[in-house]
């Protein structure tokens, strides 16, 4: 594929990606609700194109595909676990969502620090998860540099693409905030979704349709369609990589955060479904290109070349391979501005906000838009290392982001929860994943998130049974929260029924 066909294509694409950012723009934004959180007001059609264009980033186009050809068929069990953890949304999204609009949240680490009463626990949780997910960006950046690099059989260089997204991510993040981002990420999943089932299903047609590429798959790749396959999927593996993934919308502050986004109740809903709807496609059409690339490409040294081997094949018209490079590209550049954007506001709003005291939310501003190229170069670096398997490096940073989870589900769900309870699991917890991750060791084989989540859990509820709950804090928070969902359920049901009643 020429070099001049795909710098065109990224020069439309950013074109009118800044058109559409800029046009997002509603004034000056002075407050952290109005740039981190589009002031509480987004629709249930944008969230949820939003949440999907962030969450299903270079790892599925890049990551899953790779992982399917790596181990087969395992692959989409993996991923249909985390279809089973968006179902946490359901749950704990309400929750977040009246949370947040009562106290006026910025952050999911800033409502756990209210909650058990202590600023530390906000702090210790933002430097946490700041360490694990720099990783995480950097994964995306790395997709982007694999795509453009295999596309163009090296004329275009790892390091350019990756230069590129970057550089993309923050000119989207600084326009005009979360507004921009979720804007351009609606254009952007659109193109995800439309373009990649396009070209999965020129690609089987062109293998002989549905019949030939499976029946081919059975001839001569039988063990890509069974687990543990070619023993990569044993189930050591599956656990380790499944339990973070599992917990991913919570643990993910650049996921749970979006709970706090929506203008209303019908609008969160709206955006699980959609997501859903959006993911179940789009896991479906990752899985398809995996398998197209083990009959079309078969011994591939790095799993992650597949999709752009695909896309450079002789089965898709240069102009849609191109669309849809484009829209990986921006799948990766959507989920790399939104974690910048919550990284900043975690670091501006619970680390600067609370080390130095009375800060203005002009000043928490300034501070949060100063460290975004800060965070947007130390991913940079982390990418070009050019770690293998995007798909499992992700996992090991959503690994170190699960240790928070006992403390998430405290806050809505145990009085007796405690701060020193949340600052031991998660210091503890967060460490033993960096040994295990930075030394690669597996006790018994199973990976770091298994182990850090129950680790975890252990000190969670021992240290909290062995101290003193802020038991005042706790009750009134609880209150609200189970009192406000109750008047809500009744609220809906009465309206269903008036609305039956009508009919």
């Amino acid at each position: 594929m020429s070099n001049s066909l795909i710098w065109w294509g990224i020069s439309i694409y950013t074109v009118a990606s800044l058109y559409i950012a800029y046009l997002s723009r509603s004034g000056q934004e002075v407050s952290m609700s109005g740039y981190f959180l589009g002031n509480r007001k987004m629709n249930g059609f944008v969230s949820a194109l939003s949440y999907s264009a962030t969450t299903y980033s270079a790892f599925m186009m890049v990551g899953l595909a790779g992982l399917t050809y790596r181990g087969g068929v395992g692959a989409l069990g993996f991923e249909i676990i985390y279809f089973a953890g968006v179902t946490l949304v359901a749950f704990f999204g309400p929750r977040f969502w009246l949370a947040g609009n009562k106290y006026g949240y910025v952050t999911p680490t800033e409502m756990l620090g209210d909650r058990y009463d202590n600023k530390m626990v906000s702090v210790v949780i933002a430097i946490s998860t700041c360490i694990f997910l720099i990783p995480y960006s950097a994964v995306q950046l790395a997709g982007v540099g694999y795509l453009v690099e295999g596309m163009t059989n090296g004329r275009i260089s790892f390091t350019t693409g990756v230069i590129i997204a970057t550089v993309l991510a923050i000119v989207f993040s600084f326009i005009a905030g979360i507004r921009s981002v979720m804007w351009t990420d609606s254009l952007q999943a659109l193109m995800m979704i439309v373009a990649s089932t396009i070209v999965v299903l020129l690609i089987i047609q062109g293998l002989g349709g549905f019949s030939s590429f499976f029946g081919s798959l059975e001839a001569n790749y039988p063990e890509s369609l069974t687990v543990p396959g070619n023993g990569f999927w044993s189930f050591a593996t599956f656990l380790s990589m499944t339990v973070p993934w599992l917990f991913f919308s919570l643990s993910n502050p650049q996921v749970s955060q979006r709970m706090f986004m929506p203008s209303s109740l019908k609008s969160l809903r709206g955006m699980l479904l959609g997501f859903l709807g959006f993911g179940l496609v789009y896991t479906l059409v990752s899985v398809l290109w995996g398998f197209s690339a083990i009959i079309m490409f078969p011994g591939l040294e790095n799993p992650d070349v597949a999709t752009p081997r695909l896309l450079s094949s002789e089965f898709v018209p240069p102009v849609l391979g191109i669309i849809v490079m484009i829209a990986i590209i921006a799948a990766a550049i959507s989920t790399i501005d939104s974690i910048m954007l919550t990284l900043a506001s975690l670091f501006a709003r619970d680390v600067y906000g609370n080390i130095k005291q009375n800060v203005s939310e002009r000043r928490q501003l300034a501070i949060g838009k100063l460290v975004m190229p800060i965070i947007a170069i130390m991913a940079f670096a982390f990418a070009e290392l050019q770690l293998d398997l995007i798909a499992v490096l992700s996992v090991a940073s959503s690994a170190g982001l699960t240790v928070t989870v006992p403390a998430i589900i405290g806050t809505f769900f145990w009085k007796k929860g405690t701060a020193a309870g949340v600052i031991t699991s998660v210091t503890v917890s967060g460490l033993l994943v960096l040994i295990l991750e930075l030394f690669m060791i597996k006790p018994y084989g199973i990976g770091s998130g298994v182990w850090g989540l129950l680790l975890s859990t252990l000190l969670f509820v021992g240290v909290s049974l062995v101290t003193k709950p802020p038991a005042e804090k706790a009750e009134e928070f609880l209150t609200y929260i189970n009192s406000e969902l109750k008047r809500k359920l009744k609220s809906s049901n009465k309206s269903k029924g008036e609305t039956a009643n009508k009919g």
